[in-house]
């Protein structure tokens, strides 16, 4: 049933809440975040239990009547909301009427499955580029995405939107330190390769020797400055993605997914013919 009750003051005692969670610390201490717009939304609602409450405009909980009817299913009230107090609760410049508050759904390095490919964030700042890389990884099938200690929150609302979804498709490790995350991912049988611009072993080489048929973990860091010494030598290799062209370097996202799909693509042959 589409709600008739709407909150009109950006005082209301339950949007006040809500706002505060676009600020880190109240998120670490709620253990709960936002989830904006219709896309994310959906995807959070997929997962049991993820979804606590949920606010709409008029227009917006019309047309995603299916949305409100999830979300009521579930037992997470839906609030309407103006379209000023969704404006002060959204951290778009357009909001798009439909915006739920999640709990955290990250998960210990303990509580992996078997890893295949694995995405290690370290020293990444911007949200963005950490929510791009979150989506490709899972486009490319990785099987987990690590962000350590010293990287962006990735409830963070604009890595959140960036990652278009995936935030919800598969697990994700928050905090941990990045010597703990190479132990434990080399301990699961993974080789740990830091992408690096300059890096000594190039990914046509890493393709051409076969090494990247087996469990990958790959380390990347900060968009300006990369991985630090003490980072690098904790891996097993520091890989550079060739520049063809005139190029000085790819951004962090694009080296991402260059890295990414090279690896699952050789996963895959690799499967192929040992089936």
């Amino acid at each position: 049933m589409t709600p008739t009750h709407e909150f009109t003051s950006a005082r209301s005692p339950r949007i006040k809440a809500a706002r505060r969670l676009a600020k880190r610390a109240f998120r670490q201490r709620e253990r709960l975040f936002l989830a904006e717009g219709p896309q994310a939304v959906r995807e959070a609602l997929a997962r049991s239990g993820v979804v606590r409450e949920m606010f709409g405009t008029a227009e917006a909980t019309h047309r995603h009547a299916d949305l409100v009817a999830a979300a009521e299913a579930s037992g997470a009230p839906v609030h309407r909301v103006s379209t000023e107090v969704m404006a002060e609760l959204a951290q778009t410049v357009t909001p798009q009427g439909l915006l739920a508050v999640c709990g955290f759904i990250d998960r210990g390095l303990d509580e992996l499955g078997p890893v295949r490919l694995a995405v290690v964030l370290t020293h990444v700042r911007d949200p963005g580029n950490a929510g791009t890389v979150l989506r490709t990884a899972d486009a490319a099938g990785a099987d987990v995405v690590v962000f350590t200690d010293a990287s962006v929150d990735p409830y963070n609302s604009k890595c959140v939107r960036a990652s278009a979804g995936s935030l919800f498709h598969l697990p994700v490790v928050v905090g941990p330190r990045i010597g703990e995350v190479v132990t434990h991912l080399r301990g699961r049988g993974a080789r740990v390769l830091a992408a690096d611009g300059s890096g000594d072993r190039s990914l046509d080489d890493a393709t051409d020797s076969g090494e990247l048929a087996g469990p990958v973990a790959w380390v990347f860091g900060n968009e300006a400055w990369g991985l630090p010494e003490e980072t690098l030598a904790l891996t097993d290799q520091a890989v550079s993605v060739p520049i063809y062209g005139s190029a000085e370097s790819l951004n962090l996202a694009t080296a991402a997914a260059v890295c990414l799909y090279t690896t699952a693509r050789e996963q895959r042959r690799d499967a192929s013919v040992g089936g």
